[in-house]
């Protein structure tokens, strides 16, 4: 599904990684850990077309992703649902709204209307749907950018650090949706420091435990 194939990616003369190969298969689950500035964050970028590789090749859904132009990659990365560290939203529309927002945009508002209420309350945030997002603490923001990454319904879920400002029991509950949405064929990429929190998906997933660290990915252990 996504493919990076000996990749190369830096800023002015000093490069984050190099020689960099993975493949995100179809329904699996991967953990990506690394020290602050190793270039998770970067990693996922280029898995959704947002940044280019300086060398090798990213194929997203088996094309090029340097040879696509503009149009197929907005039409690309609506197979990708993102989560987002900093969980923007647009604050003078309501939690609904700005759920919606992806569907809206692409002129699919009855769709929208149609599978907003079931999203809601799967996230569990119907009770907040009219209200404004600065109204929301740091624990339903993170839910709420879960629902907007899904109501595409993408065939692949990325999440960057989503249970990094949340306390224990709101980080549970953001993971057992990423569990459930794996269980429902999803692939799941989630950049994170918490490794207790990867430790405690034991019973739950099947997962692999990448670690990015001095330019090279490597399996952290075996599968959780």
């Amino acid at each position: 599904m996504i493919e990076l194939d000996n990749v190369s990616y830096g800023y002015g003369d000093k490069l984050l990684f190099s020689g960099l190969s993975l493949a995100l298969e179809p329904g699996s689950f991967h953990f990506l850990t690394g020290p602050s500035g190793a270039g998770k964050t970067t990693l996922l970028r280029m898995c959704y077309a947002d940044l280019p590789a300086i060398s090798g090749q990213v194929r997203l859904f088996g094309r090029d992703a340097a040879a696509l132009d503009r149009d197929a990659v907005a039409m690309t990365r609506r197979r990708i649902g993102v989560v987002h560290q900093d969980c923007q939203f647009l604050d003078h529309l309501s939690v609904a709204e700005n759920i919606a927002l992806p569907l809206t945009v692409a002129d699919r508002v009855a769709e929208a209307a149609g599978n907003l209420p079931e999203l809601l309350s799967w996230v569990g945030l119907g009770p907040q749907a009219g209200q404004l997002p600065p109204s929301l603490s740091g624990g339903e923001r993170q839910r709420a950018a879960l629902a907007r990454a899904v109501i595409m319904a993408p065939d692949v879920i990325i999440a960057d650090e989503p249970t990094g400002n949340v306390d224990d029991d709101m980080s549970q509950r953001l993971l057992a949706l990423l569990v459930e949405l794996n269980k429902m064929g999803k692939t799941i990429l989630i950049a994170t420091h918490d490794l207790p929190m990867i430790r405690a998906l034991k019973a739950d997933v099947q997962a692999r435990v990448l670690r990015l660290k001095d330019g090279q990915l490597v399996q952290a252990g075996a599968a959780l």
